[in-house]
């Protein structure tokens, strides 16, 4: 599908009907309103934007300490800053606290490209599966990231959404229904497994046409929703394929890599498993995004060659 949209904007937009349908609503940014794209809501809501400046201890503490005073606080800063420079106030404030603080991770990845690690989130999903007591989520199109943020501020409690930093166009139509904890297959397969979370799903569906061109059998799975997560459906789906391919935009560890390969090994399914993200103990390349995916062997062509060579056992 088409109708790309950048998931900034999805979320501003969510954040608008909210409030007019009577949530309390308070966005926290971290002199970042270029980077949330807010300024719509500043149009809208002109008292309920709170800038705390570049200080990202201070978002997190402040949208948690609104929190407790009964607000919907989210934050939207870039996910960079806001998992490492905020990582205590993430831990204690939000998640050990339990307060009702919806942190979104913005231009997660490699979006920001060319300005390189300082501003690359690569660990971003793996630091957050370590905290207890939030949910975390990683939307791959428009409508399913609307729909995660709508049921994000509905839930009680801390939730993580990691945005990525570029339009993304649609995976899925209005009939779609997100649900927590669900796997969603995009394509039926029969030989190799093409699982993803985020923007890399797009690289696997392509890679799956182009598979499917040369006559090999690519299913399609992405995972929205990192926690909770249904993996016993996980499971049950990745035993139908004789190998599986994750991808992701963040390193191999701690990712959607690591949970496939959780999922693998509890279940003692003997399964081959090949990780692709960004490797163990390394940094993405400062690049664009075409020329950083290409080099980790993260993008379409790159998971088509990979394929290629475990369906032929190499």
């Amino acid at each position: 599908m088409s109708n790309a949209k950048h998931l900034a904007t999805v979320m501003v937009e969510a954040f608008i009907d909210a409030v007019n349908r009577g949530v309390d609503l308070v966005p926290v940014v971290a002199d970042s309103t270029s980077t949330a794209k807010i300024a719509p809501f500043i149009k809208a809501f002109p008292d309920r934007l709170i800038n705390v400046g570049i200080a990202e201890q201070t978002l997190v503490g402040t949208a948690a300490g609104l929190a407790i005073g009964g607000k919907v606080a989210v934050t939207c800063n870039a996910a960079p800053f806001l998992i490492s420079r905020a990582n205590e106030q993430v831990k204690v404030d939000v998640c050990y606290n339990n307060t009702n603080v919806k942190l979104f991770g913005l231009n997660a990845g490699a979006s920001y490209g060319p300005l390189a690690s300082t501003h690359h989130s690569i660990d971003d999903i793996a630091v957050m599966r370590g905290f207890g007591n939030i949910e975390i989520y990683a939307p791959s199109c428009p409508v399913e990231c609307r729909q995660i943020i709508d049921y994000a501020l509905a839930h009680v409690g801390p939730v993580y959404i990691r945005l990525d930093g570029k339009d993304l166009p649609q995976l899925h139509d209005e009939s779609y229904q997100f649900l927590p904890g669900q796997i969603d297959v995009l394509r039926e397969g029969k030989e190799v497994a093409l699982v993803a979370m985020g923007s890399t799903v797009h690289e696997v569906v392509h890679a799956a046409e182009q598979l499917q061109e040369q006559g090999i059998s690519a299913g399609v799975i992405a995972i929205p929703s990192i926690r909770p997560c249904d993996t016993q459906r996980l499971q049950e789906l990745l035993n139908h394929y004789s190998a599986v391919i994750t991808v992701e935009e963040h390193n191999v560890n701690g990712g959607v890599g690591s949970l496939v390969a959780e999922v693998l090994a509890e279940g003692g399914c003997g399964i081959p498993l090949l990780r692709l993200g960004i490797p163990d103990g390394q940094y993405a390349i400062a690049g664009d995004r075409a020329s950083t995916r290409a080099h980790h062997g993260i993008d379409a062509a790159s998971v088509v060659k990979s394929a290629v060579r475990m369906c032929a056992g190499a």
